[in-house]
Protein backbone atom coordinates (compact mmCIF):
# COMPACT_ATOMS: atom_id res chain seq x y z
CA UNK A 1 0.00 0.00 0.00
CA UNK A 2 2.78 2.12 0.55
CA UNK A 3 4.15 1.52 -2.62
CA UNK A 4 0.92 2.36 -4.16
CA UNK A 5 0.62 5.92 -2.29
CA UNK A 6 4.48 6.63 -3.27
CA UNK A 7 3.68 5.73 -6.88
CA UNK A 8 0.26 7.35 -7.05
CA UNK A 9 2.19 11.02 -5.25
CA UNK A 10 4.93 10.85 -7.88
CA UNK A 11 2.70 10.55 -10.93
CA UNK A 12 0.73 14.01 -9.05
CA UNK A 13 3.96 15.50 -9.09
CA UNK A 14 4.99 14.92 -12.63
CA UNK A 15 1.49 16.41 -13.05
CA UNK A 16 2.16 19.49 -11.10
CA UNK A 17 5.50 20.04 -12.89
CA UNK A 18 3.37 19.73 -16.47
CA UNK A 19 0.87 21.95 -15.22
CA UNK A 20 3.55 24.63 -13.75
CA UNK A 21 5.87 24.12 -17.20
CA UNK A 22 2.20 25.17 -19.35
CA UNK A 23 1.34 27.89 -17.18
CA UNK A 24 4.64 29.44 -17.38
CA UNK A 25 4.35 29.21 -21.18
CA UNK A 26 0.90 30.44 -20.76
CA UNK A 27 2.11 33.17 -18.66
CA UNK A 28 4.93 34.45 -19.29
CA UNK A 29 4.78 37.23 -16.04
CA UNK A 30 5.50 33.66 -13.88
CA UNK A 31 8.59 32.83 -13.02
CA UNK A 32 10.69 30.44 -14.88
CA UNK A 33 11.28 28.31 -11.57
CA UNK A 34 7.36 27.68 -11.12
CA UNK A 35 8.15 24.00 -13.16
CA UNK A 36 11.33 23.26 -10.62
CA UNK A 37 8.81 23.99 -7.52
CA UNK A 38 5.60 21.93 -7.95
CA UNK A 39 4.85 22.25 -4.57
CA UNK A 40 4.11 25.39 -5.10
CA UNK A 41 1.23 24.60 -7.81
CA UNK A 42 0.17 21.53 -4.79
CA UNK A 43 0.07 24.14 -2.46
CA UNK A 44 -2.32 26.12 -4.47
CA UNK A 45 -4.09 22.71 -5.20
CA UNK A 46 -4.95 22.07 -1.51
CA UNK A 47 -6.23 25.76 -0.38
CA UNK A 48 -8.31 25.08 -3.58
CA UNK A 49 -9.32 22.05 -2.14
CA UNK A 50 -10.27 23.89 1.17
CA UNK A 51 -12.29 26.48 -0.62
CA UNK A 52 -14.05 24.02 -2.43
CA UNK A 53 -14.77 22.00 1.08
CA UNK A 54 -15.34 25.65 2.78
CA UNK A 55 -18.41 26.56 0.01
CA UNK A 56 -20.68 23.59 1.17
CA UNK A 57 -20.65 25.18 4.54
CA UNK A 58 -21.87 28.73 3.07
CA UNK A 59 -24.22 27.58 0.58
CA UNK A 60 -25.61 24.97 3.36
CA UNK A 61 -25.75 28.63 5.47
CA UNK A 62 -27.53 30.73 3.06
CA UNK A 63 -30.05 27.70 2.33
CA UNK A 64 -30.33 27.69 6.04
CA UNK A 65 -31.25 31.43 6.42
CA UNK A 66 -33.48 31.79 3.22
CA UNK A 67 -35.67 29.17 4.97
CA UNK A 68 -35.35 29.65 8.26
CA UNK A 69 -34.56 26.43 9.21
CA UNK A 70 -31.51 23.91 8.95
CA UNK A 71 -31.11 22.41 5.33
CA UNK A 72 -29.14 20.81 3.49
CA UNK A 73 -29.01 21.03 -0.13
CA UNK A 74 -27.92 18.92 -2.48
CA UNK A 75 -25.25 20.91 -3.67
CA UNK A 76 -23.60 20.85 0.00
CA UNK A 77 -23.25 17.18 -1.09
CA UNK A 78 -21.38 17.88 -4.75
CA UNK A 79 -18.86 20.55 -2.94
CA UNK A 80 -17.94 18.07 -0.04
CA UNK A 81 -17.29 15.79 -3.41
CA UNK A 82 -15.62 18.08 -5.19
CA UNK A 83 -13.53 19.31 -1.84
CA UNK A 84 -12.73 15.79 -0.67
CA UNK A 85 -11.52 14.73 -4.11
CA UNK A 86 -8.90 17.33 -4.57
CA UNK A 87 -8.18 17.05 -0.65
CA UNK A 88 -7.40 13.57 -1.10
CA UNK A 89 -5.28 14.17 -4.44
CA UNK A 90 -3.62 16.93 -2.06
CA UNK A 91 -2.97 13.89 0.59
CA UNK A 92 -1.67 11.38 -1.76
CA UNK A 93 0.39 13.92 -2.76
CA UNK A 94 1.63 14.69 0.88
CA UNK A 95 1.70 10.56 1.23
CA UNK A 96 -0.38 11.43 5.08
CA UNK A 97 -2.39 8.63 5.56
CA UNK A 98 -4.14 10.44 8.13
CA UNK A 99 -5.87 12.72 5.60
CA UNK A 100 -6.04 10.06 3.12
CA UNK A 101 -8.58 7.85 5.23
CA UNK A 102 -10.21 10.66 6.40
CA UNK A 103 -10.80 11.81 3.21
CA UNK A 104 -11.39 8.49 1.35
CA UNK A 105 -13.96 7.36 3.76
CA UNK A 106 -15.66 11.13 3.75
CA UNK A 107 -16.32 10.52 -0.09
CA UNK A 108 -17.87 7.18 0.29
CA UNK A 109 -20.27 9.04 2.24
CA UNK A 110 -20.94 12.08 0.30
CA UNK A 111 -21.26 9.90 -2.52
CA UNK A 112 -23.91 7.68 -0.68
CA UNK A 113 -25.57 10.57 0.88
CA UNK A 114 -25.99 11.73 -3.11
CA UNK A 115 -27.35 8.31 -3.99
CA UNK A 116 -30.13 8.89 -1.29
CA UNK A 117 -31.44 11.70 -2.78
CA UNK A 118 -31.53 10.48 -6.40
CA UNK A 119 -33.65 7.30 -5.53
CA UNK A 120 -36.07 9.17 -2.99
CA UNK A 121 -35.90 12.04 -6.62
CA UNK A 122 -36.74 8.66 -8.99
CA UNK A 123 -39.48 7.20 -6.58
CA UNK A 124 -41.31 10.45 -6.12
CA UNK A 125 -41.32 10.93 -9.94
CA UNK A 126 -43.08 7.24 -10.18
CA UNK A 127 -45.37 8.22 -8.18
CA UNK A 128 -46.65 11.75 -9.24
CA UNK A 129 -46.62 10.26 -12.85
Amino acid sequence: MVELIRGLSAGIENVAVAVSTGLVYLFPFLPETLPQQPETVMIAVGFGGQLLFAMRFIVQWITSEGAKRSVIPVMFWYFSIGGGMVLLLYAIWRQDPVIICGQGLGLLIYARNLIFIFREKNEQSKTDT
